[in-house]
């Protein structure tokens, strides 16, 4: 059996990953359905066949199970910290750091230096 995943599995698997995420008929869950139809929608004309679209079969395909990933990996981290793990708590850590590299971004990007020398720009 192939570890390749077809487009159909990957689909049904997303769909499986909204139930999970957000079971029921909530907007949250309608929203992520519907975004997953469209984007499969968008994709639909693509042909196995053509050496062109295979290359972007493969690369939506790999979209997807990144996606799919993601998700795994960040519940595993929840869950993870909720036990007094190392692996949530680098997520937290991560996830403060780069929260801070964008305020300081964003500061710097209107001109204020936060005050470090007494001075902001207007």
């Amino acid at each position: 059996m192939s570890t390749q995943r077809t487009a159909i599995e990957l689909y049904r698997d997303l769909l499986r990953l909204v139930n999970h995420i957000a079971p029921g008929a909530s907007p949250k869950s309608t929203a992520l359905r519907t975004m997953i139809r469209s984007e499969f929608t968008k994709s639909r004309n693509l042909s196995p066949e053509n050496a062109a679209d295979q290359v972007k079969i493969e690369g939506l395909k790999a979209n997807a199970v990144r996606a799919l990933s993601n998700y795994m990996l960040y519940e595993g981290g929840v869950h993870d910290k909720n036990k007094g793990g190392k692996m949530g708590a680098a997520m937290d850590k991560f996830h403060e750091k780069n929260v801070q590299s964008m305020q300081n971004r964003n500061s710097d990007n209107r001109g204020d230096n936060g005050g470090k020398d007494g001075t902001r720009s207007s």
